[in-house]
């Protein structure tokens, strides 16, 4: 049976077991061995990260031919409206092409733990929150395609992959799951 491990990674580690400059990676919170993250989150991103030992497993959550839809609550500089989600699926040009939501919806602020350390705030610029559903991961895509309808991502934290989602695990903490 393979493995399948749901780990709510913390903001500033990596997604991979070693680090030769010393930075927290998944070593430092996954003692299980042999397996492998299907995908990856930035090191200044939070939230679901999938891990399995399942290679054929880890090609269908990570590949974008699979067209695996990833949800992300990002929280952003300035007020988003509704014309701004319209504009993310519709499309944005990123220098690597053109990038759209499968869905964007303009949340409330979502009851999330305490990111350490905090996001930035200044009192002169308001920030909202949205729900971004893609279904491919490019390099640092919901925060090139936030930025490009002027709305810096402040915050971004992926609470779903497929049918896979973060549901009351803190930062830090995994679990293991069948691998459906």
């Amino acid at each position: 049976m393979s493995k399948l491990i749901i780990f709510n990674k913390p903001f500033q580690v990596l997604c991979q077991f070693t680090d030769d400059l010393e930075r927290k990676t998944l070593a430092d919170y996954i003692d299980i061995k042999a397996v492998y993250p299907a995908g990856r989150l930035d090191l200044d991103s939070e939230g679901l990260l999938l891990l399995t030992d399942d290679g054929t497993l880890q090609a269908k959550i990570s590949d974008p031919k699979y067209k695996l839809p990833k949800t992300y609550w990002v929280q952003v500089e300035g007020i988003a409206t509704q014309k701004d989600c319209a504009d993310l699926i519709k499309g944005v040009q990123l220098k690597d092409g053109m990038a759209r939501a499968v869905s964007c919806k303009i949340l409330s602020e979502p009851d999330l733990w305490e990111r350490i350390p905090p996001i930035r705030v200044r009192k002169s610029v308001p920030d909202s929150w949205i729900e971004l559903v893609i279904n491919e991961g490019r390099n640092r895509q919901v925060r090139r395609m936030t930025a490009a309808v002027n709305l810096p991502t402040l915050r971004l934290v992926r609470v779903a992959i497929g049918a896979w989602s973060l549901e009351d695990l803190q930062p830090g903490k995994y679990k293991l799951v069948d691998a459906v």
